[in-house]
């Protein structure tokens, strides 16, 4: 069993290409996979927490940190943990974005990216994601049945209906919201986001 599965991990690693936006047909373009620990993606822009309205209202945050949790077993890799609060008696949403530099994605179907929860923490079963466009209208998308492991969420393209530019791509989202997120604190990892073909 140790065997399959180290020529999984070994099979999986080979397939993701560290540089963004220059993959070859057939290839995953990765996004982001926060090995570096630090917060910038692989096309070199930033991470960053947003917050609802101007980020003063004390009853609702969200945190990031970087963790050596890696969803592809890499011993020196690190995946994206996610502290969020949205329990608040005003409106709450927060979340993580980061920005995709006109990331030209026509040659990809999906969107990919590893998630799960934390056990001892809580963690909400669904959450929404957003890709925006040249346009800046954030095109959701909701993900369901996240558990305590490591699984693979696989979003074909067009599901993001609101995009009608797929040749310039603005930022990928993660939201938290009052009206989703349950429990409405929580924690959730993040790694290896990717466009894949």
């Amino acid at each position: 069993m140790k065997n399959i599965l180290a020529c999984v991990l070994i099979g999986a690693l080979s397939f993701f290409k560290p540089v963004s936006g220059l993959a070859e047909e057939g290839e995953a373009a990765v996004i982001a996979d926060f090995d570096s620990g630090q917060p910038v993606n692989n096309l070199g822009q930033k991470i960053e927490i947003w917050l609802r309205g101007d980020g003063s209202d004390p009853t609702q945050t969200c945190q990031m940190t970087f963790v050596k949790d890696d969803a592809l077993g890499n011993p020196n890799g690190q995946s994206l943990r996610l502290d969020y609060d949205v329990d608040s008696p005003n409106p709450a949403y927060n979340g993580v974005r980061t920005d995709l530099n006109h990331f030209d994605a026509t040659k990809f179907k999906t969107l990919n990216f590893y998630v799960k929860g934390d056990a001892k923490k809580g963690f909400p079963s669904k959450m929404k994601i957003e890709l925006i466009g040249p346009d800046k209208r954030p095109s959701p998308h909701i993900i369901e049945g996240i558990t305590s492991e490591w699984q693979l969420i696989t979003i074909p393209l067009d599901e993001f209906m609101l995009i009608q530019d797929w040749s310039i791509l603005e930022k990928f989202v993660v939201v938290f919201a009052d009206i989703v997120s349950d429990p409405k604190v929580g924690t959730l990892y993040i790694d290896q986001v990717y466009f894949g073909p």
